[in-house]
């Protein structure tokens, strides 16, 4: 039994991790995995923001919709905040005049 685990061991040539390389490899996840819920945050927040201007004026311009895509998440909140003190116009969501 023991000659076949060796034999198991040598065939796949199985490598030793380190206690370093396991804390590297945790730190990279732990990272990732912080990155990655942030991205979904601000993707969560472009999704209501998209859905109540919808819902307020029944159409994103594309300008508008460049903006959310871009925006960041301080941009985000203000202007998720903006839908409900908007004037009549959604340029006015973003702090611009109406151009009509």
């Amino acid at each position: 039994m023991l000659e076949e685990i060796k034999g198991i061991e040598e065939n796949n040539k199985m490598q030793y991790v380190t206690s370093v390389e396991r804390m590297a490899i945790a730190r990279g996840l732990e990272k990732g995995m912080a990155q990655g819920l942030e991205e979904g945050m601000l993707e969560g927040e472009r999704k209501i923001l998209r859905r109540l201007l919808m819902r307020r004026f029944q159409v994103i311009p594309d300008w508008a919709e460049d903006r959310i895509l871009h925006g960041a998440d301080a941009e985000l909140e203000q202007w998720l905040d903006n839908v409900f003190d908007a004037t009549t116009t959604i340029e006015s969501v973003f702090g611009e005049q109406s151009s009509t």
